[in-house]
């Protein structure tokens, strides 16, 4: 707390936006130094804002994950895309996270062109540096230069870390000067429930990302906090199909039980106590036409 009292303190919110699998999951743990945010090889993963909170000297970093902005097809590709594009509405900085190695294909080429409705002070995240040669990446910086205007850019592995301090200093810099709204120790304004749920999707998806759709969900439906100390979680996996519900069971019970055991030690050490986990697999027909899913999901439901 010497920090902040020696000098005035900043509070600011950062959009973390970019295509699917640009990193920004990755990028956002990695500024807040704990898992936050769901991180699979599955792309449109990340649905509802997660706000991760981080501390670099006297100022307070408010990161907003967005949903990765692409061409969207169904309903809900069309909540998570409007949710990312809300985010920059409010921020004081937006971060523009471009995958080095890919470049500006067809949804960087849609993003660029809806940032110039943005006034947020713009600044541009190049990941996954480690995969592309020099030359390649100072011509990709020149030319998306030239396209925008933006403060600054920065080269970066979000998942090695190179680069992320520098980034961090940056916003830390240039948030502007205001009283904390957060907690010191606080890193994620998603209640437990919705942390907890999200971990259980990403070991969902990390373990059957190439047979399940991401249209499935997981609901925490019982929270009890044990005389013990442990907490008692009942989660629910909703699937569309009984054909995936077969999936997610696995033989005799063996992948629901691996994504339990999974999700059980990473829930654990992000509320930092023991956690009895319970699995249940059940068929919503149509969950992605339900108002009340996206509800819960923090996402407004698009009406056409």
């Amino acid at each position: 707390m010497a920090d902040a009292t020696a000098q005035a303190t900043r509070c600011g919110f950062v959009a973390l936006i970019g295509a699917p699998n640009a990193g920004k999951s990755t990028l956002l743990n990695a500024l807040v130094g704990s898992k936050i945010s769901i991180v699979t090889p599955k792309v449109q993963t990340t649905r509802a804002l997660i706000r991760g909170i981080a501390m670099a000297g006297a100022a307070q970093l408010i990161f907003v994950d967005t949903p990765g902005i692409f061409a969207p097809r169904r309903r809900l590709d069309r909540a998570m895309v409007g949710s990312a594009w809300g985010s920059t509405q409010d921020a004081d900085i937006v971060a523009l996270l471009i995958d080095s190695q890919k470049g500006a294909q067809e949804d960087e080429e849609a993003i660029l062109r809806g940032l110039a409705d943005v006034r947020a002070p713009k600044v541009l995240v190049l990941n996954k540096i480690d995969l592309i040669e020099k030359p390649k990446l100072l011509a990709l910086a020149q030319s998306l230069n030239e396209r925008m205007s933006l403060e600054a850019t920065f080269m970066i592995s979000a998942r090695s870390g190179d680069g992320v301090g520098d980034l961090k200093t940056f916003f830390a810099a240039h948030v502007p000067p205001g009283p904390w709204l957060y907690p010191e120790d606080q890193i994620s304004d998603a209640p437990l429930r919705q942390l907890a749920a999200e971990i259980t999707r990403e070991k969902l998806y990390l373990r059957l990302h190439q047979e399940l759709p991401y249209q499935s969900t997981v609901e925490t439906e019982v929270w009890k906090e044990l005389k013990d100390g442990a907490v008692r979680i009942e989660q629910t996996i909703y699937v569309e199909r009984e054909s995936q519900r077969k999936i997610v069971l696995g033989k005799g019970g063996q992948t629901i039980k691996a994504i339990g055991a999974a999700a059980r030690a990473d829930i654990a050490a992000a509320i930092e106590h023991p956690v009895h986990l319970f699995l249940f697999v059940k068929v919503r027909e149509g969950w992605g036409d339900d108002p009340e899913r996206y509800r819960e999901m923090g996402l407004e439901f698009p009406r056409e």
